[in-house]
């Protein structure tokens, strides 16, 4: 599956994350440190499962826990029409 944000969506790093702009409504989705390393890691080609992977070399947690917050982050970006998969 391939993974991009939307075309009215536009990123900016933070020091602290990632914001994403929805340009047709204004509102905006900021994202910490770790749901940037979750979405980068996705923009770049990743699966759910590498991201995960990288949420688990990044902290200590249940693989099954990673997989599941990576899920619904991608649930909700979904939702919101933020991305395009």
């Amino acid at each position: 599956m391939t993974f991009s944000l939307a075309s009215h969506v536009t990123s900016t790093e933070t020091d602290t994350g990632m914001v994403l702009l929805d340009e047709r409504t204004g509102r905006y989705w900021q994202l910490n440190d770790t749901g940037a390393l979750v979405l980068r890691c996705l923009l770049a080609g990743g699966t759910v499962g590498s991201a995960a992977s990288a949420l688990r070399t990044r902290f200590s947690g249940a693989p099954e826990a990673a997989t599941a917050d990576v899920e619904k982050l991608v649930a909700a970006l979904r939702a919101a029409k933020m991305v395009a998969s």
